[in-house]
């Protein structure tokens, strides 16, 4: 689960790279600083992050070896001397008490212990550092994904699927707030906004899905003809929407700063 088919992430995470930039955008910066950038993928939003650290260095965190492979051949041409690649996971990263700030985009969703995963970014900031980061929140995906535990209790796929657990936590704003305080971080922000995606055609739409959002549930199917069926089915699905082929995606916004 923790690999991902990082080429054609990177050909078609477009959706996220535009989430990402306005994210990006609300993190203030002077060009100097240390910035972690957790869940970095193939590192596309990471390139337009060390362009605004001309004198900085950025740390690229993944848990996917092929996310990080990707992402050291796209970015070590041109950022050589800015740019370090760690694998490890986000509750326990590998910093105390140095980075100037950390930044995220599509990434904490797939982390089920928040309160851990709090203290750690608590952890890796220098005082008055700061978390500015976007995640999946609310009723994220709320449709696609009960079409999906639908089919999970269909008879060609229910056996492959009697011990599933969701492996996303979509929070709330109050609950992160709420967790982020615990944490004792201060000056807090956080919000849910809805930023449906609209894929251009059935193919487009399934390769999308496929691949960034039921890696968990194909993962559990033994071969490409189950895989191809349960695909068939989402995509007939969603061309039936008004409009078609929309991805109902919610996102979580998070600010906060450890204090001084």
């Amino acid at each position: 689960m923790r690999e991902w088919n990082a080429e054609t992430y990177h050909r078609v995470s477009e959706p996220h790279v535009q989430w990402g930039m306005r994210v990006l955008d609300r993190l203030p910066l002077a060009g100097d600083e240390l910035v972690l950038d957790v869940g970095c993928g193939t590192g596309r939003l990471t390139e337009k992050l060390l362009e605004r650290l001309p004198n900085g260095r950025a740390l690229a965190v993944d848990q996917s070896v092929n996310m990080l492979d990707t992402a050291r051949r796209y970015l070590t041409p041109r950022f050589r001397a800015q740019i370090h690649f760690v694998l490890a996971d986000a509750t326990a990263l590998p910093v105390a008490g140095r980075a100037h700030a950390l930044f995220s985009t599509a990434t904490f969703h797939w982390v089920l212990d928040h309160p851990a995963l709090f203290r750690s970014i608590h952890a890796a900031l220098r005082p008055g550092g700061r978390l500015v980061a976007q995640c999946g929140g609310g009723p994220n995906l709320e449709r696609l994904h009960a079409r999906c535990d639908r089919l999970l209790h269909d008879r060609a796929f229910a056996a492959y699927f009697a011990e599933w657990r969701e492996p996303w936590n979509f929070a709330d704003a109050e609950t992160t707030a709420r967790r982020l305080s615990d944490a004792d971080f201060v000056d807090i922000v956080t919000s849910v906004e809805p930023s449906p995606v609209i894929q251009p055609d059935a193919a487009a739409y399934r390769e999308f899905v496929a691949n960034v959002i039921c890696r968990p549930f194909l993962a559990r199917l033994p071969d490409e003809k189950l895989r191809d069926r349960f695909m068939d089915a989402l995509t007939t699905k969603a061309a039936g929407d008004m409009p078609a082929f929309e991805l109902d995606y919610w996102r979580l916004n998070m600010e906060a700063r450890r204090p001084r």
